[in-house]
């Protein structure tokens, strides 16, 4: 028998919480989540429901109140800032609604930018960044600048140096909020393919595009609605999820 695989992600009492005035208001309310190795999981919500607080925290990008974040083995929120800087060069990967793009530099050296931060040879990360871009069917915008791009191309050379490192977790922030509804899709489909080779986390308020997905779990208010009180496990392409007892 085949011994299960350790869950890429795994969420244990997740909680987060802010002043707000006199109130504390509760973003993230004790979610529990498991996500295994490859697939594509959207998480849906309204704005405000708490998704892209959960993803942040997820990707080290804020800290939770209470609970724990295991992501590749590592518990994330016990790192210390150097460990923490290591983790998002080398295990994730993130795609923001803006597109966050480099505004001086091509769409080439965009791609590049994160593997000379991690130590790539200059001539390795230009080759890896060229056939990323040809990948994405940006062959022939290899010098562009972002403002010479349309949102969908620049979106592309996003999800294209999020993956440049070779991260084992993407995740995608709203990815087509600032795309009509083709070029939306075709992001979408980017990121399906993409989830083949890696996990793919994205949060969206789009329910037509989330059905792309592996896996599609609802939010609203901090919680999880898709989930029992213990554990969601979100594995790709495997059948509905399952409660983990």
């Amino acid at each position: 028998m085949n011994k299960p695989t350790e869950p890429l992600v795994q969420l244990r009492g997740l909680s987060k919480s802010y002043r707000k005035g006199s109130e504390t208001v509760e973003a993230i309310a004790d979610i529990h989540l498991e996500v295994q190795e490859r697939g594509m999981v959207a998480v849906v919500g309204p704005s405000g429901s708490g998704k892209s607080t959960l993803l942040h925290m997820i990707g080290a990008m804020d800290k939770p109140t209470r609970g724990e974040i295991v992501v590749a083995g590592q518990a994330v929120n016990r790192l210390s800032q150097a460990e923490l800087t290591r983790f998002r060069r080398q295990t994730v990967g993130f795609v923001f609604q803006m597109f966050n793009l480099v505004p001086n530099l091509t769409a080439l050296e965009n791609v590049a930018l994160p593997m000379e931060f991690n130590g790539v040879p200059r001539a390795q990360r230009l080759a890896r960044a060229r056939a990323l871009l040809e990948r994405f069917q940006l062959g022939q915008r290899l010098k562009h600048r972002p403002r010479e791009l349309s949102g969908g191309e620049m979106q592309r050379v996003a999800i294209a140096r999020a993956v440049a490192n070779e991260p084992r977790l993407v995740l995608a922030d709203e990815p087509t909020g600032n795309l009509d509804s083709r070029s939306g899709q075709i992001i979408y489909e980017l990121l399906r393919e993409i989830s083949a080779e890696r996990t793919v986390i994205v949060v969206t308020h789009a329910e037509n595009l989330a059905q792309l997905a592996d896996r599609v779990i609802h939010i609203r208010d901090g919680r999880l609605l898709d989930a029992p009180p213990l554990v969601m496990s979100l594995g790709p392409r495997d059948g509905p999820a399952r409660s983990v007892l």
